[in-house]
């Protein structure tokens, strides 16, 4: 593979948000600091001796993540963790065992929560919800957000939630920022900078100042890296650069309540092996407000409201990080367009009753989606020849372009969750949630695969509308005699289908839309587990059983991939897996860490497997950690996958064959010098391993890969990074 072919001569202009606070180090190699640091702590270390600082700060490296509560995992994304995270949501949730995610090279990759994807899994950030515009979603999601600059994650596994809107019938992801309290003037700076191989450098600051009375927050992070080498030497296309900048006032009148106003910015590229596009424009725009009012009276006790405003301007072309194909479907240059812009809010009350407690309140999104697209015009008879490469034709971009308006939503929901005590061990939750949801047709036309033919759309200027009901019920219970909790939960969702599967196939590869004929998702799924806590011991299962009632499956045109040769219809399906997980102290310095994961489905109509299945996958890791020095390794093994369909999967992703089980093996370290300076250090894949996830993007012959092979992981990777805390 010729490696020349995939480096450019210089980079498009991004504003420089906090790219410079130090020397540009990027494309130093990290070796030598890494020498002699290759280990990591999912243990924090001995605190100093002032345990009272506020700026403790523990040498801890996470290398995976259990559950906090039935059902409930939370963690904290600025910490570092292995296999150093992407600057992006997916990657990062896959600390979490059940998750995955459809890969598609360095970045922006699509999260799967035990092999559900899209919008089955709810993703917010600070209550308010990103949705990328791409209608192959290159922007997915969780592509806008920087985890780093968010104080916690929190995970609700299944429909075992009516709080956070609807559909969400796999888990809930939400990143929440935390506000701030000052008891007296004053301010705090954090920052992080890491380094690492294949020219990865990314840089971090969150300050904050204020008073008693309220507070100002900046945010700021940046990460980019080159293309990266697989376990063959082979370099695959995944270079990136993207930032992000935001900032938060709050005010804090009393103890009780909350003001707070947000605003965010952000911009970036990226190139994929695994598309006939990279991405060159990420260009994110938010604005979210926020009330709270505590302790009101001894019933009604809370108030909160959210609104908040994103905005998408996502730019897809074949030109600008890569050279056009001669031999492809797209041979000349040409630029895709495409903005969503999302409005939102939800407003709550909180009601508390010597054994009961009652969340109950309303919410409301309204989404619009446009498009634009760069032609070839003939100079000579000038006429628009669209994709097509003509004599004497000559390029016009996206942006030269009007927008056309091809989509609106919107959605109107009323939910109640209630908790029933029942003495000190037990408890019943109960949640109830009804939607009423609309989506309307503004395309006149409708496209075949990359765009080469037209007709008429039969459902354009029409609306479709759907009232849609969710409810769960669910019981924890403390075992006698022994520290462990038990639960059982039984939840069903109806989740409106996105807009990825309403705009962005055919419903029969025939000239016909799916606006019209793909029925709403309906799932029932029944979720159990317990957790154990005993001395040395920690142990933790959840498991799960559903039936999926219209799924909404996507089939693919044979030898093809990509946006344009697919089509949705509803199926039913059967799924069923579970997590399970155990901590073991072996004495005072060692601990032992193992998680297990494994999902499957079933396409109960057609009598075949579900596409698009993680396969079964193992993390255990071990420890030693004494005083401010912390050591770990990690192994995570993952299975051969053998139950695919072949052709089927999602809007992105398809079973293209049986996929390969691997083993990965990597150390890291971490020591607290004092409680201003860390030092996190380690290597991924040590063994410089070539392996590739079962889910994955095809290869694109651009970047001359079979359009049936995998994109493979980046090989041994090595990285440093620094936290700063004053």
């Amino acid at each position: 593979m010729n490696r020349d072919k995939f480096r450019r001569a210089a980079r498009p202009h991004l504003p420089k948000t906090f790219s410079r606070l130090l020397p540009h180090w990027r494309r130093a190699p990290a070796h030598a600091a890494l020498l002699g640091l290759l280990a990591s702590g999912s243990l924090p270390a001995a605190e100093p001796e002032d345990d009272s600082d506020s700026l403790q700060m523990s040498p801890l490296v996470i290398t995976g993540v259990a559950l906090d509560a039935p059902l409930t995992v939370v963690t904290d994304p600025r910490i570092p963790r292995q296999p150093v995270p992407a600057s992006d949501g997916a990657d990062y949730l896959k600390t979490i065992p059940g998750f995955s995610a459809i890969r598609s090279g360095g970045v922006n990759g699509d999260p799967v929560f035990r092999g559900m994807f899209g919008s089955r899994l709810k993703l917010l950030t600070n209550g308010g919800e990103m949705i990328g515009a791409c209608p192959a979603r290159m922007d997915s999601p969780s592509s806008y957000i920087a985890p780093e600059t968010f104080d916690e994650l929190t995970v609700i596994k299944g429909p075992q939630s009516v709080l956070h809107g609807p559909g969400a019938s796999a888990a809930t992801v939400l990143f929440e920022r935390n506000p701030e309290r000052f008891d007296a003037p004053g301010g705090r700076v954090d920052m992080s900078f890491l380094a690492g191989s294949n020219g990865r450098f990314d840089r971090r600051i969150d300050a904050a100042a204020g008073a008693e009375q309220g507070y100002f927050r900046l945010l700021a992070n940046r990460s980019d890296a080159d293309d990266y080498e697989d376990g063959d030497g082979d370099t695959v296309p995944s270079r990136w650069d993207k930032w992000t900048s935001e900032f938060v006032a709050g005010w804090t009148p009393t103890a009780d309540s909350l003001l707070e106003l947000t605003y965010g910015i952000g911009d970036g590229e990226s190139r994929y092996a695994g598309r006939g596009m990279d991405g060159t424009r990420f260009d994110r725009e938010s604005l979210g407000l926020r009330f709270e009012l505590e302790n009101i009276g001894e019933v009604f006790q809370k108030v909160e409201a959210r609104l908040y405003y994103n905005y998408a301007d996502h730019v897809m072309d074949n030109f600008r990080l890569r050279s056009p194909d001669a031999d492809s479907s797209m041979p000349m240059p040409m630029a895709s367009n495409v903005d969503r812009r999302t409005l939102g809010g939800r407003l709550t009350g909180t009601w508390r009753w010597e054994h009961y407690q009652l969340v109950a309140g309303l919410d409301y999104q309204t989404s619009e989606h446009r498009e634009r697209s760069s032609t070839y015009t003939s100079a000579s008879h000038g006429m628009s020849m669209g994709h097509h490469v003509m004599t004497s034709a000559s390029f016009v971009d996206a942006d030269d372009y009007p927008w056309n308006k091809d989509a609106d939503f919107h959605n109107f929901g009323l939910f109640g969750e209630l908790t029933r005590h029942l003495g000190d061990a037990s408890r019943l939750v109960l949640g109830a949630r009804l939607d009423r949801s609309y989506a309307e047709d503004h395309r006149d036309t409708l496209s075949g695969s990359m765009g080469m033919s037209s007709w008429n759309n039969p459902t354009a200027g029409k609306e479709r509308g759907d009232t849609l009901p969710s409810g769960f019920v669910r019981y924890e219970h403390g075992l006698a005699g022994i520290p462990a909790t038990a639960y059982v939960g039984l939840g069903h969702t109806q989740r409106f289908p996105d807009y990825w599967e309403l705009f962005s196939s055919t419903n029969s590869m025939g000239r016909t839309s799916a606006f019209d004929s793909i029925h709403p998702e309906k799932t029932t799924q029944l979720d159990f587990g317990i957790q154990y806590a005993r001395g040395p011991l920690e142990a933790w299962a959840s498991g799960y059983l559903g039936w999926v009632r219209d799924f909404i499956l996507f089939d693919y045109a044979s030898g093809m991939s990509g946006m344009g040769s697919s089509s949705a219809r509803n199926i039913d399906a059967r799924i069923f897996g579970g997590e399970a997980g155990l901590s073991y102290r072996l004495s005072q310095h060692w601990k032992t860490d193992a998680s297990l994961a494994y999902a499957w489905g079933k396409n109960s109509s057609d009598g075949r497997a579900l596409p698009q299945i993680p396969p079964l996958e193992g993390r255990f890791s071990l420890t030693y950690e004494q005083g401010d020095w912390s050591a770990s390794g990690l192994w995570r093994l993952v299975a051969r996958q053998t139950r695919v369909a072949e052709g089927q999967g999602n809007v992105v992703g398809q079973d293209f064959g049986k996929s390969a089980g691997f083993g990965v093996l990597s150390f890291n370290g971490a020591h607290r010098f004092n409680r201003h300076l860390k030092l996190s250090a380690g290597v991924d894949n040590l063994l410089d391993k070539r392996y590739s996830e079962h889910l994955n993007l095809a290869g694109n012959a651009g970047f001359d890969y079979p359009g049936d092979t995998r994109i493979n992981e980046p090989g041994r990777t090595l990285w440093a990074r620094v936290d700063l805390s004053f």
